[in-house]
């Protein structure tokens, strides 16, 4: 109980916030104010607006809402999220073009299981859609999921990733984003020791920490330094009795922002402050770059007790991915033993995440695979959210990944062809310039 007092505590205080702001709103912009033309009454109105619409953030999933892809029909085609295989702690859902034929390039995009929302790619999916079919998997929060449901832990995680591959088929290209890079290349060797015929044909892993200690960061300074019992002591706490997964061991989302924020917290306070300052002049809108980027920054999800435990445990202190001895129910992984699946490797010269070094460490432990199915590249001025979502990535990695896949899929001819005007303005409004090359996410 007393865990679940503290759970219940932090959703009082985002509670709290978010009437404090909607109530400073409401004061704010009081027709009578107008009398006497102070500027605090536009201060105190654009104040609690902004607090209003952030800590209101915290409690939503956003949603996907992808525009129209342009045909080579002439035509804009509306784009249909449908789910492929749904599972208690996530589903495979796919992002079907509607009125467009089947592409030749098949995508599986993994993604980070570590606070935010599957949505935090959307401008990857954006930037993808116009030449490929496209899948991702969707994790759910864990609040959600009744403890009926049983225990989700990085071998859940992995056998999961299995399933998503069989459901898709050989011919599937996957790309694992940061945080599952290192459990999707153990589900690959799995697939490649006991299903050979369901393996991708290949593997793009982004910024991911296959080997924690190739080079340090502040995160792997902070696994090292502290002990499982601290880590469960303090971030673990229950669901409180508000959503269905009540008494749920859990890592809470509001505790995980808690601790993005602390990693760039001036950064964070001075574009709150300067958000204020343009809803009282006037020059901010709905849609801006800050609000765009903030609501799904603050939308933050609860993950499992157990999955972030043996993360922690056996990722980053155990070192069972790099020194390859991972364990799948019971079984041994072998990456050794992927053997045809093309694997490719992309880092950021200035990720302070997943520093360069951790996820081409992969390439080395692939002993069984021909050195022309292996390759990597290092973009030197992106950063860890630039690598995978930013200008970095649609300039120059995306050109590279679609022509690796292209290389090693068995496709005859580049089919990438270039974005329309439309597709291309889509894509960079979904994603602010300004968090390009030193994204503040932490995955």
């Amino acid at each position: 109980m007393r865990y679940m007092a503290a759970y219940d505590m932090m959703e009082t205080l985002r509670n709290t916030n978010a009437w404090l702001g909607a109530t400073a709103r409401t004061m704010g912009s009081y027709p009578a104010t107008a009398l006497m033309p102070l500027p605090m009454f536009k201060m105190l109105a654009a104040w609690g607006e902004v607090t209003e619409r952030s800590f209101g953030r915290m409690n939503v999933k956003p949603d996907w809402n992808l525009a129209a892809i342009p045909g080579d029909d002439q035509l804009d085609h509306p784009v249909e999220v449908e789910t492929t295989v749904k599972g208690d702690f996530g589903d495979l859902i796919h992002f079907k073009v509607q009125g467009r034929d089947a592409m030749q390039r098949r995508i599986l995009l993994v993604a980070p299981m570590s606070g935010h929302y599957a949505t935090l790619l959307r401008s990857t999916v954006t930037s993808l859609l116009p030449d490929a079919d496209v899948w991702i998997t969707d994790w759910h929060n864990a609040r959600d999921i009744p403890v009926s449901a049983g225990k989700f832990d990085v071998e859940d995680y992995t056998l999961y990733l299995v399933d998503f591959m069989k459901a898709l088929g050989p011919d599937i290209n996957v790309i694992a984003v940061c945080q599952p890079a290192p459990l999707t290349l153990a589900a690959t060797a799995l697939l490649a020791e006991q299903d050979p015929d369901a393996q991708p044909r290949t593997l793009t892993l982004i910024g991911g920490p296959i080997d924690p200690d190739a080079a340090a960061t502040d995160v792997t300074d902070f696994g090292r330094r502290v002990t499982m019992g601290q880590l469960e002591h303090s971030m673990i706490q229950r669901v409180g009795f508000l959503y269905a997964g009540v008494g749920r061991k859990v890592y809470p989302g509001l505790l995980q922002l808690s601790s993005f924020i602390s990693m760039n917290a001036e950064k964070h306070g001075q574009a709150m402050r300067d958000q204020i300052i343009a809803v009282a002049n006037g020059t901010a809108s709905d849609h801006d770059k800050h609000n765009k980027f903030y609501d799904e920054y603050l939308s933050v999800m609860d993950m499992t007790a157990e999955f972030y435990l043996s993360t922690v445990e056996r990722i980053f202190k155990g070192l069972e991915i790099a020194q390859n001895r991972f364990v799948v129910d019971g079984h041994q992984v072998d990456i050794g033993k992927i053997t045809s699946v093309a694997v490719k490797t992309v880092e950021g010269g200035k990720d302070d995440i997943s520093a360069p070094g951790q996820c081409v460490a992969a390439l080395d432990m692939l002993t069984g695979l021909p050195d022309d199915k292996k390759a990597s590249y290092i973009e030197p001025e992106a950063g860890h959210y630039g690598i995978f979502a930013g200008g970095s990535w649609r300039r120059n990695i995306r050109p590279l990944v679609l022509d690796f896949i292209d290389a090693n899929s068995g496709i005859n001819k580049p089919v990438r062809r270039k974005p329309k005007l439309k597709a291309v303005k889509a894509i960079k409004d979904d994603m602010p310039e300004a968090l390009d090359t030193n994204g503040t996410i932490a995955i």
